[in-house]
């Protein structure tokens, strides 16, 4: 009986701390806590509304990383493949204090490459959280190039 108690517990707290594709969707926000622990991640994460304010004063590359491609959000900069990342360097700005974002789809693929990309020494790295399907959910839409 104990073992069956212990399950549920861990299961819990995993979907209370573990990113999920409704982060930042239908309200949800990080308690002050994780956002912190994310922060000594090396990147951080944004939510639909954070990213509809920041981007009518666009100061960051904004990066789509889904494969395969499926839309982008307006004011995309580049296309770069999560996976490639790192042999896209060059794709990037060259000074790694730059503002940079990335978003996915669902968000996972954009929290792979955020990760990446902080391991590589780029200092100011943020990904969008639930990705696409959140900034559409949000009542945003998406467009094709």
């Amino acid at each position: 009986m104990t073992g069956f108690l212990l399950a549920p517990t861990a299961i819990a707290t995993q979907i209370m701390l573990g990113p999920s594709i409704l982060d930042g969707a239908i309200g949800f926000s990080y308690p002050a806590a994780l956002a912190a622990e994310q922060n000594s991640s090396g990147f951080q994460t944004i939510t639909s509304e954070q990213l509809s304010q920041m981007l009518p004063r666009k100061d960051f590359f904004f990066v789509n990383v889904h494969i395969p491609y499926e839309g982008q959000i307006d004011g995309t900069d580049a296309f770069i493949p999560y996976d490639k990342i790192a042999q896209n360097l060059d794709k990037l700005p060259a000074d790694k204090r730059a503002k940079i974002v990335l978003y996915c789809r669902s968000g996972r693929m954009s929290e792979i490459a955020a990760e990446q990309l902080s391991k590589l020494g780029y200092l100011h790295v943020s990904h969008l959280s639930g990705g696409m399907i959140a900034w559409q959910a949000s009542g945003r839409a998406l467009t094709e190039h």
